[in-house]
């Protein structure tokens, strides 16, 4: 009952909503870092599955590098980057460089896996059908191969998408912004301040989470056929 009662007296304030440390430029600041780190993660990751699923060549080193973002703890990439650009390129590299570092480090793993993954379940009789009608190999890929792997290729954007909203709050760390600004601030203050804006920072970025999600899962309902959707294996969409 407490902690009830201090929430509801902090969201009595409105600078706690729309103050310069609030809740909505918080958010705000939360949602442009992670589509920014996930246009990232999809321009760098996206071009990689697509050729090494269509070709198959490469994949094992590629999937393996791309997956030291999972082999290594986000708080040991923020390290690792941080000793190195903090004195090269501050003050950006101290709390920017890293964090956009980290998190794309941890975007890119499910998309070029996904995307491989997908590609590869295409079934060789339709890609050798589209051979015989003349299709140059850029051409199948995109008119023949990405729309068969597409539920595949989006459900990697869509745990991409998950970890980094969630994995973002770590910018606070560094002293950027966004939602883990009011879950460290909390931790700082404590007591009728502190504990309200942990709590609240916690479910938004919670809230945040599950909306990327779902939001995901309709654009994926939206934008592939329901043949293709049903044909996609559960394994490879599932694969996180």
């Amino acid at each position: 009952m407490k902690l009830i009662d201090e929430l509801a007296q902090w969201l009595s304030v409105p600078a706690h909503w729309t103050g310069t440390d609030g809740m909505l430029p918080r958010l705000g600041e939360h949602l442009a870092f992670s589509a920014g780190t996930l246009l990232l993660s999809i321009l760098i990751a996206l071009p990689i599955g697509l050729a090494i699923g269509h070709t198959g060549r490469g994949a094992l080193a590629a999937i393996s590098i791309s997956n030291i973002g999972r082999a290594i703890p986000t708080l040991g990439i923020l390290g690792i980057v941080l000793t190195i650009t903090a004195n090269w390129v501050p003050p950006i590299g101290f709390f920017f460089i890293p964090t956009i570092v980290a998190l794309v480090a941890l975007g890119i793993p499910p998309i070029v896996t996904n995307t491989y993954a997908g590609l590869r379940e295409v079934d060789a009789e339709i890609i050798e059908a589209g051979r015989g009608m003349g299709m140059r190999e850029l051409e199948l890929l995109w008119r023949v191969e990405v729309p068969l792997a597409l539920p595949s290729i989006l459900a990697g954007l869509r745990v991409s998408a998950v970890q980094i909203v969630a994995t973002a709050t770590l910018a606070a760390v560094l002293g950027a912004g966004g939602l883990g600004r009011l879950i460290i601030d909390g931790i700082a203050q404590k007591g009728p301040i502190g504990d309200p804006q942990l709590f609240m920072g916690a479910v938004l970025t919670g809230l945040l989470a599950i909306g990327t999600e779902l939001a995901f899962s309709w654009l994926q309902r939206r934008i592939v056929s329901p043949g293709v959707g049903m044909a996609a294996r559960p394994e490879v969409e599932a694969a996180r």
